[in-house]
């Protein structure tokens, strides 16, 4: 009875041996596990600080611009500023700044009117003190390409059945355009034979398809195609002021380092060179 007692004693300590033998494993396994995790994040934390993250900014541009900053300026900056991309979204200066008023979360914004950055600076939303007058563009009258109608001059544009004009209510285009118009004392009889684009690039294709017998652009949108033939500029003094394109710095931009320095590359030579090759006069320099 006692060996048998004995006995039962000695096999309880052995499994309590064995039970804490494997608690411990399990404690040191489990540890090694957790160390082993620790290190490869610290690993990836490493190597996503040594590459860096990639900072996105929106450009908001007037549509007059879509072509000089997908072809070139935007690659090219993106070429000079390794780490940061650039998006644009482009439409009517008056819907852009629309879109900033509701909360378009825009990094940098270029208007083809002074109208537009005026009145979001004035509510707020552009940092006032980083606007910039950089270019200037001229208002055209063009048709198509194979058109006939024989214009000659500007005021030829009553010749046409079809007219295409950018919606003065949004479109800075649509906006010199009345004013050359009325200057010329011509535009109610041009009101009533046209159609209102939503911005410049829609007008410029509705000419150049033949929807529109005649319309109203940049000589900017005008070079972009030779679908279309330019007419004649709007004469001199029925503009009270040129078409200026300023830039500025969107006051909530929470990228505000990247975003001015997309805003100092618009204003280098290099860029004001670019602009010059699309056909845009440098403000500076008119």
């Amino acid at each position: 009875m006692k060996r048998d007692k004995i006995s039962r004693l000695l096999a309880v300590s052995m499994s309590v041996c064995l039970l804490a033998v494997g608690l411990a494993g399990c404690s040191s396994s489990g540890g090694d596990s957790a160390d082993r995790t620790e290190q490869e994040n610290a690993a990836k934390d490493g190597a996503s600080q040594e590459s860096g993250e990639e900072t996105e900014i929106l450009v908001a541009a007037a549509a007059s611009l879509e072509y000089a900053y997908e072809e070139e300026l935007i690659p090219m900056f993106e070429e000079q500023n390794p780490g940061v991309a650039v998006k644009g979204t482009y439409d009517s200066s008056g819907k852009l700044q629309t879109q900033i008023e509701e909360g378009l979360e825009a990094d940098v914004f270029m208007s083809a009117a002074t109208q537009q950055m005026d009145a979001l600076t004035e509510e707020g939303f552009i940092d006032g003190d980083s606007v910039k007058d950089l270019l200037e563009n001229q208002i055209v009258l063009i048709t198509s390409a194979d058109n006939e109608l024989g214009l000659a001059e500007f005021t030829d544009i009553t010749k046409a059945d079809t007219i295409a004009i950018g919606d003065p209510a949004s479109v800075p285009a649509g906006q010199y355009a009345r004013e050359v118009l009325t200057n010329l004392r011509i535009w109610d009889e041009v009101l009533a034979k046209s159609s209102l684009g939503t911005n410049v690039t829609e007008v410029l294709n509705w000419v150049a398809e033949g929807s529109a017998q005649a319309g109203i652009v940049y000589a900017t949108d005008a070079a972009t195609t030779d679908k279309v033939r330019v007419i004649a500029q709007a004469p001199v003094g029925s503009l009270a002021e040129p078409a200026i394109y300023p830039a500025g710095l969107v006051a909530s931009s929470a990228h505000q380092e990247e975003a001015r320095a997309f805003l100092d590359f618009l204003q280098s030579d290099e860029a004001m060179a670019v602009f010059a090759e699309y056909g845009f006069t440098s403000h500076a320099d008119a």
